[in-house]
């Protein structure tokens, strides 16, 4: 476990960064761009997130609002409001403002424009909390409806760590979910909507071996996924994650790529065959005028 303490870092990738964190176990940094994470480090040094090599995924861990997943066509509607978006939509391309900043917590928010509100019609505020306590790393989301009518929307996270895990090359890497069970999964379709029908999942009494051929027609999307996972070596030091108030959860893993993303998500892509509209999305949701809803998940680096 030593060599997990120790590790290595990497250079030659942006990592321009408005906010960085540490305590005596950890340290994060997080830029305003989509306030996404650019690195998580052990106190010795060990990078843990993927580090955005664009030969890969040039993505890290993007923020997955207003609109998880593809559209058809790439084509949202809100009522008689029509928009091109792109796939998991605008948030991880809107530059943040930074609100907070401690040794140990940043709160970035996102608020509606003239640009936000060309593609989706509502007055919005998402604010994104990073914190560490102890080895744990805490992300949470609040969205905000500051409009007069209800919003529909999905939200997810999507981050990516390094696989296989820093000191544990040689040992198979799991995902073990909470519960020993078997979530069905929805298969992709080749344009990135998700097939209608259901099929058996790959967990073995909550178990799923990390390999190449797992992922070799995209990533793996779990309707029911789970509360909480581990990732890692089953004998060996692993994150272990734990979500709150999103349901969905998907795992992604490009064809020889050293990194696993664990997606836990509140919606998903639009089925073959769906419309366009935000609301009929799979497990979407609307949120009243005036209210708030909060997602989020911790990670905590078992060594």
């Amino acid at each position: 476990m030593a060599e997990f303490l120790r590790g290595r870092r990497y250079k030659g990738f942006d990592m321009t960064s408005d906010c960085t964190l540490s305590n005596d176990h950890l340290s994060l940094s997080v830029a305003e761009l989509g306030a996404e994470m650019q690195y998580l480090r052990t106190h010795a040094g060990v990078d843990l997130l993927w580090h955005g090599d664009p030969a890969f995924w040039s993505g890290r861990a993007p923020v997955l609002f207003p609109i998880v997943g593809r559209a058809v066509d790439d084509r949202i509607a809100v009522g008689a409001h029509r928009a091109d978006m792109a796939q998991h939509g605008f948030a991880r391309r809107r530059t943040f403002t930074l609100e907070e900043h401690s040794p140990t917590q940043c709160r970035h928010v996102l608020c509606a424009a003239p640009e936000t509100r060309a593609l989706y019609p509502f007055d919005f505020a998402l604010h994104l909390t990073h914190a560490l306590a102890d080895a744990t790393l805490t992300v949470t989301a609040r969205v905000e409806n500051h409009s007069d009518t209800a919003m529909p929307f999905g939200f997810g996270f999507h981050p990516a760590f390094n696989w296989p895990l820093p000191g544990a090359e040689t040992q198979r890497h799991v995902v073990q979910l909470e519960t020993a069970n078997n979530p069905a999964r929805q298969p992709l379709h080749p344009d990135g909507l998700l097939e209608p029908t259901r099929v058996e999942g790959p967990f073995t009494n909550g178990v799923l071996e990390i390999e190449e051929g797992l992922f070799k027609d995209g990533a793996l999307v779990f309707p029911n996924g789970t509360e909480a996972l581990r990732y890692g070596p089953e004998n060996g030091p692993g994150l272990a994650f734990t979500f709150h108030n999103l349901p969905d959860l998907a795992l992604w893993k490009p064809v020889d790529a050293p990194f696993l993303c664990v997606e836990p998500w509140h919606g998903t892509a639009s089925l073959v065959g769906d419309g366009p509209q935000i609301s009929q999305r799979p497990n979407s949701l609307s949120l009243p005028a005036g209210e708030a809803v909060e997602f989020g998940f911790s990670v905590t680096v078992e060594t």
